[in-house]
């Protein structure tokens, strides 16, 4: 029996230093993330982030203040990514109510795969609360933007833009709510949305914020 042979590949291009600053600096957010996802914030030592992200604590020290300055930065960092995988799962054509159905699937998509999120949202309030504000700004800036083009485009009709930022937080809440409820067994393990749900939000969806004034 001839044995295969497995190609060997390309050497890796070696990183540059500011590279490297950048990879060790998502490498302890990283691994902050499942620290405190797995443990909590309280119990979320330097030592255990560090050992888990490979490094010497003293590494530790040029990127982050104190072991709270990280905890206030992780939680946007979570954010920042989560919005990313949204905004790269969103097809360009998608518009009016079914683009937030992609939008609500693609942050259900993307708690499933990290499942850390939860904790590091809910207990950030307590524990991280600068970071827990940021967070709020970032979407809902982002939702006003989105829902301002919707405006424009005559997706959205008489709704003024107080009324707007109401209706952000509403969204904000069903969607957390959403996947607290649903995306969840009672182990805590990722399951599908059931599609009875989907369907009302869309109704909520269709009959409410995108239907004719």
């Amino acid at each position: 029996m001839t044995k295969s042979i497995a190609l060997r590949s390309s050497q890796p291009r070696r990183m540059s230093r500011e590279e490297k600053s950048r990879e060790t600096y998502r490498l302890i957010l990283e691994a902050a993330a499942q620290v405190v996802g797995s443990e909590g914030y309280a119990d979320a030592s330097i030592s255990k982030i560090t050992q888990l992200a490979g490094i010497a604590q003293g590494t530790f020290y040029n990127y982050f203040k104190s072991r709270q300055d990280v905890l206030n930065k992780l939680l946007p960092y979570m954010g920042r990514q989560m919005l990313d995988h949204i905004a790269t799962s969103l097809p360009r054509d998608l518009t009016g109510s079914e683009r937030e159905k992609a939008r609500l699937l693609a942050f259900l998509e993307y708690l499933n795969t990290h499942p850390a999120f939860y904790r590091i949202l809910y207990e950030a309030e307590v524990f991280a609360p600068e970071a827990h504000a940021e967070h709020f700004r970032v979407l809902v800036n982002g939702y006003k933007g989105s829902l301002g083009r919707a405006v424009e485009r005559g997706e959205i009709q008489g709704f003024d833009e107080a009324e707007l930022e109401a209706v952000i937080y509403m969204l904000l809440s069903a969607r957390s709510y959403i996947s607290m409820h649903y995306a969840r067994d009672d182990n805590g393990r990722a399951k599908a949305v059931p599609a009875h749900v989907i369907q009302a939000y869309m109704k909520i969806l269709t009959r409410g914020l995108f239907s004719p004034s």
